[in-house]
C-alpha cells in the first residue's frame, strides 16, 4: 500500500476525494482528461477496453492509470453505469493558470443507473425512473422520479407484490430502501427474472418527516406539496428520501423537477409483468426483433417526447370511459384529417427534446447548441399552435389552449447565440456581434491586431513628426516601437528605450503597452465574457423551465394522438365504443402484431363476444398450431388498445371496460429460484383466482399441461368451475385448451359457452382455417400436428392405436361425463352412452328429444360423430 506521504499533492487530492466516494469508479479531471488510478484504473480498463498504463513507469510501487477525453467521457460513462457502477465526476473547479499551487477539484455529480442524464446513457424514448420504497404501518409509500425529464410520481400501494408490480411497470433501475436485513433478499426473489435493478439501503435517518418536510419546501418554492400531502406522513417521507438521495449525488441540481404527482393503480388498468410479457406489449417473448411487440406496431411518433407518452399509455390504460373517449375523438379527428395530421408530423419531427433539454437547462449542462435547440423547437410550436386552429375536439383544444411558444425566449437566443455555435461553451464564438460592447471590443482587438497597429503607427508618427517609425513584435521583447538613430532628437519623453541596434533604437509607450495588454489579453478576455454571458442567457432561460415543460406534455400528447391516428389509417383500424358496461364484442378482429408480421397467409379475422351472463366463459379448443392462442391474446390487446385510446384492429368493437387483465400462457420455469414450470403456472393461476374481479378479462392458455393428463385435467376442469360460479369473479373469460373433455362444462354450466377452431380434414390431412366457430371438438389434434413437425410414421400409427384405447370409458354407466360427475347443475340434458346391449329405445328417446329445426348442420354432426363414439 502507498503511504499518503509518498504521493505527490495532486494524487493526495485523488485519495482524500476518493475516501468520500469509496462506492464509485472516481472520474478525477487532469486537463483534458478524467483519470482513474488504483483499482478504479483495473476495473475500468477491462469494462472500457482501454490501455491501462501507469504513473511514475519503472518506479517502484507504479500507480495503475487509466483515462479518457473528456469530451468523450459521456458515452464511457455510460457503459460502466449500465454494468451497475457508480461514478463520481471530480472536475477542476478553478483555472490552472490562476491557481496558487494544487488546482482544486470536486465531485460536481454522481452517476448512477437512475441518475443518467448524458443522451447516451439514455433511451429516447423510454424514461430512466429511481423509486423509493417506503412501509409504515402496512401502507407502502412509493416515489419514482427521471432526474433526465423532471417527471415525478408517487402512490400509495397496498401491499409488497403491488410495490414489486410498479417497478416492474416502469422499469425501474435503481431503488432506495430503508436499511433492513430482510428487504434485500425479499425484492430480489420477487422481480423477474431477467431485470435488474441496483438497490441502495440508506440509514433510518433518511427517513425523517420532518426532514422530508424541509427538503420538499425547498425544492418546490412554486407549490405548496407539504399541505396538498399534510395527512400522509408515508408519502412525504418517502418523496423526503429520494430528493435526499438525489440531491447529495446530483449536487443541487433538483431546480427542474416536477410537482410531484400522486397516481392511483386502480385509476388504470391494471397490467401486471406477466401479462406485459405474455401479451408481448413491449418485447416479444422470444427475444426477437422489437418488431414483434405491441410497442413497435403502434408507435409512429415522431418525437422522443411522444415515444415515452405513448408507453405509458400503454403501461397505463384508463378505466374511465369519459377519458378514454376523450382521447378517442381526438384521434378520430386526426384520422379524419389526413392532410392537416401529416402537416402536424412533420412539423413535430422538427422539435427537440423539450422535456430532457429543460432538464439540462435547469441542472446547468446545456450548451449554446441546445440553446438554439430550444429555439428552433419553439419556431415549430408556433407553427402548430396556428395548425391546430382548424380542430375542435375537447381534448386538442385542450391542448392548443396550452401551447406556449415563448417569443420571448426565442427572442433572447436569437439576438446572443450565433447560428452555428461550437461545441464547447469555454472556447468563445457562440455569442453574436453586437449583443454586448465590451465582448465587441475585445473580438475587434484580437481579430484586427494588424489594423491596430497601423492606426497606431500612424497616430505616432503624426505625433512625433518622425515619418519612418515602424511599431514591430518579436517574441522577446512583444511589441516596439522603432527609430532610426538620425530622428532620435524626435524621440518622445514618454518614450522608454528597449533594446539597441546598430542603426536604431527600439522603444515602448504607454500607448503601446496598453496596446500589447489588450492585444495578448483579448482572446482570453473574450472566451471569459462570452461564457461569462452565456451562463447568464443559460440561467434566465432555465428560470422558465416550467413554461417548457408544459410545452413538452403537449407535443408528446399530441404526437402520440398523431400517432395512433396514423396508425388507424395505415392498418384500417376502427374506432372502438367504450362503456361502462361488461360487454366486449367485436366483429372481425385481428391480432395487431401478427397482421403487421406481413406472413404470407393471409390474416383470418374472427368475432367475439364476451359478457358477465350468458357468455363470461369461454372455452376454445382445436388442433396445436390452430390459431387459438393468437385469437384469446388478439382479444385482449383490443382491449387495452381501446382503453388506452386507440383505435382498433377490427369492423366494430364495444368495450365494457376491464378493470385488470389476467394472462396465463405458455411454459416457464424459475429454476434460479427453485420453481418449475408448472410451480409457476400455478403461482400464476393462484394470483389470477385471488385478485381477480367481475371487470376483469381472464386469458388463460392450457391450464394444467405441465403435470400429468388426469391431474392437469382435473386442476383445469375446477379452476373453470371457480371462475364461473365463484361470486367475487364471475370473470370475463377466454379458455383455450387441448382438454376437449372440458367442452362437457357448457353442459353444466350456463355461463360457459364452447368454441373452436375449424380444421377441415382430408384422410388423414387438416387445414387450418383459423375461424373460431361456435361448438367444441372432440380431438386436439396432437397426432396431426407431430405428423407434420416430420415424427416417423411408426411412432404416428402407434400414438393412433394407443389415443383410440385410451378414448374408451369416458362416461360412466348412466351415460353422464365421469370428470364432472357431483358438480353439474343439471340445465342443460346429458346425452347418455350407450350400452352394447342396452334397448334401442334409449336412442329413439334422445331422438325424440333433439330440437331439429334449431340445430345447425355442425351441431348435427358433432352429436352424430359422439354417437358413433359411444357406439364403438
Amino acid at each position: 500500500m502507498i503511504e499518503a506521504a509518498d504521493l505527490t499533492p495532486a494524487m493526495r487530492q485523488y485519495v482524500e476525494i476518493k475516501s468520500r466516494y469509496h462506492d464509485c469508479i472516481l472520474f478525477f479531471q487532469m486537463g483534458d482528461f478524467y483519470e482513474m488510478f488504483f483499482e478504479d484504473a483495473i476495473t475500468a480498463s477491462k469494462i472500457l477496453d482501454i490501455t491501462l498504463t501507469t504513473r511514475n513507469k519503472n518506479q517502484k510501487d507504479a500507480i495503475p492509470l487509466c483515462g479518457v477525453p473528456c469530451h468523450a467521457a459521456s458515452g464511457y460513462i455510460a457503459r460502466l453505469v449500465e454494468r451497475g457502477f457508480k461514478v463520481a465526476i471530480c472536475d477542476q473547479v478553478e483555472d490552472p493558470r490562476t491557481a496558487k499551487g494544487i488546482v482544486k477539484r470536486e465531485v460536481v455529480r454522481v452517476v448512477t443507473p437512475g441518475l443518467v442524464i448524458d443522451g447516451e446513457g439514455l433511451e429516447p424514448k423510454e424514461n430512466n425512473f429511481i423509486a423509493a420504497i417506503l412501509e409504515r404501518g402496512g401502507t407502502f409509500g412509493f416515489a419514482a422520479l427521471d432526474i433526465s425529464t423532471g417527471e415525478f410520481l408517487i402512490a400509495e400501494l397496498e401491499d409488497f407484490t403491488g410495490v414489486v408490480s410498479e417497478l416492474e411497470r416502469i422499469r425501474c433501475r435503481e431503488v432506495v430502501l430503508e436499511e433492513k436485513k430482510d428487504l434485500k433478499t425479499s425484492f430480489s426473489k420477487a422481480l423477474t427474472e431477467g431485470y435488474t435493478v441496483r438497490i441502495n439501503f440508506l440509514p433510518p435517518q433518511y427517513f425523517s418527516l420532518e426532514a422530508a418536510r424541509r427538503l420538499l419546501r425547498q425544492t418546490f418554492s412554486d407549490g405548496d406539496v407539504e399541505s396538498t400531502f399534510a395527512d400522509r406522513a408515508v408519502l412525504l417521507t418517502v418523496c423526503g428520501a429520494l430528493l435526499r438521495y438525489c440531491e447529495e449525488n446530483q449536487k443541487d441540481c433538483l431546480k427542474h423537477l416536477k410537482l410531484p404527482l400522486e397516481y392511483r393503480p386502480s385509476f388504470h388498468m391494471i397490467l401486471d409483468d406477466t401479462a406485459r410479457l405474455n401479451l408481448e406489449l413491449f418485447t416479444p417473448q422470444s427475444g426477437g426483433e422489437p418488431k414483434g411487440a405491441l410497442l413497435n406496431v403502434l408507435d409512429e411518433t415522431v418525437t422522443a417526447m411522444g415515444g415515452r407518452k405513448l408507453r405509458w399509455w400503454m403501461n397505463y390504460p384508463l378505466v374511465e370511459p369519459v377519458r378514454i373517449r376523450e382521447r378517442l375523438v381526438a384521434v378520430k379527428e386526426l384520422f379524419e384529417n389526413p392532410g392537416l395530421r401529416y402537416e402536424i408530423r412533420r412539423v413535430l419531427a422538427e422539435i427537440y427534446d423539450l422535456e430532457r433539454l429543460g432538464a439540462r437547462l435547469a441542472m446547468e449542462m446545456a450548451t449554446a447548441r441546445d440553446l438554439n435547440a430550444l429555439k428552433s423547437s419553439m419556431r415549430s410550436v408556433a407553427i402548430i399552435k396556428e395548425l391546430l386552429e382548424a380542430c375542435s375536439s375537447p381534448l386538442i383544444s385542450s391542448l392548443k389552449m396550452s401551447l406556449d411558444d415563448m417569443p420571448d425566449v426565442r427572442d433572447v437566443i436569437e439576438r446572443s447565440i450565433v447560428d452555428d455555435p461550437p461545441l464547447s461553451i469555454r472556447e468563445g464564438g457562440i455569442i453574436k456581434e453586437g449583443y454586448d460592447e465590451q465582448l465587441d471590443r475585445d473580438i475587434a482587438i484580437s481579430l484586427n491586431a494588424k489594423k491596430c497597429i497601423a492606426a497606431l503607427e500612424a497616430s505616432e508618427r503624426q505625433r512625433t513628426g518622425i515619418g519612418s517609425l515602424k511599431v514591430g513584435y518579436n517574441s522577446v521583447f512583444g511589441y516596439y516601437i522603432e527609430i532610426t538613430k538620425a530622428n532620435l532628437h524626435l524621440v518622445p519623453s514618454d518614450y522608454v528605450r528597449k533594446q539597441t541596434l546598430v542603426g536604431a533604437e527600439r522603444y515602448v509607450s504607454p500607448a503601446l503597452k496598453n496596446f500589447e495588454q489588450d492585444v495578448l489579453s483579448a482572446e482570453e478576455r473574450r472566451r471569459h465574457r462570452e461564457y461569462e454571458l452565456f451562463v447568464g442567457i443559460r440561467a434566465s432561460i432555465a428560470k422558465e423551465v416550467r413554461r417548457i415543460q408544459r410545452t413538452a406534455e403537449v407535443i408528446a400528447t399530441l404526437d402520440v394522438l398523431c400517432s395512433l391516428a396514423e396508425v388507424a389509417q395505415q392498418r384500417n383500424y376502427c374506432c372502438p365504443e367504450v362503456d361502462d358496461g361488461f360487454t366486449i364484442e367485436i366483429d372481425e378482429g385481428r391480432h395487431p402484431v401478427v397482421e403487421a408480421m406481413g406472413f404470407a397467409e393471409p390474416f383470418v379475422p374472427n368475432d367475439t363476444y364476451l359478457d358477465t351472463a350468458e357468455n363470461r366463459f369461454l372455452i376454445i379448443t382445436g388442433p396445436n398450431m390452430a390459431g387459438k392462442s393468437t385469437y384469446i391474446r388478439q382479444v385482449a390487446l383490443i382491449v387495452i388498445m381501446a382503453q388506452m385510446g386507440s383505435f382498433v384492429p377490427a369492423s366494430f368493437a364495444r368495450i365494457g371496460v376491464v378493470d385488470r387483465i389476467f394472462t396465463r400462457i405458455g411454459a416457464s420455469d424459475r429454476l434460479s429460484r427453485g420453481e418449475s414450470t408448472f410451480m409457476v403456472e400455478m403461482k400464476e393461476v393462484a394470483r389470477i383466482l385471488k385478485h381477480a374481479t367481475n371487470r376483469s378479462l381472464i386469458v388463460l392458455d392450457e391450464v394444467g399441461r405441465g403435470t400429468s393428463t388426469f391431474d392437469g385435467l382435473s386442476i383445469a376442469w375446477a379452476v373453470a368451475e371457480y371462475i364461473h360460479d365463484e361470486e367475487r369473479l364471475k370473470s370475463r373469460t377466454l379458455f383455450a385448451t387441448h382438454y376437449y373433455q372440458l367442452t362437457e362444462l357448457a353442459k353444466t354450466r350456463e355461463g360457459i359457452k364452447n368454441y373452436h377452431v375449424a380444421v377441415r380434414e382430408w384422410g388423414d390431412k387438416i387445414v387450418f382455417l383459423r375461424k373460431i366457430t361456435r361448438g367444441g371438438t372432440s380431438k386436439s389434434y396432437g397426432i396431426y400436428v407431430a405428423k407434420i413437425a416430420g415424427v416417423p410414421d411408426p411412432v404416428i400409427q402407434r400414438a393412433k392405436e394407443i389415443l383410440r384405447n385410451l378414448e374408451r370409458g369416458e362416461f360412466d354407466c348412466e351415460g353422464k361425463p365421469k370428470i364432472g360427475r357431483g358438480k353439474e347443475k343439471g340445465s342443460l340434458p346429458v346425452i347418455k352412452q350407450l350400452d352394447l346391449f342396452a334397448d334401442e329405445d334409449l336412442l329413439i328417446n334422445e331422438l325424440k328429444e333433439l330440437d331439429v329445426m334449431n340445430l345447425t348442420p355442425l351441431e348435427a354432426l358433432n352429436i352424430i360423430y359422439r354417437w358413433k363414439e359411444m357406439i364403438r
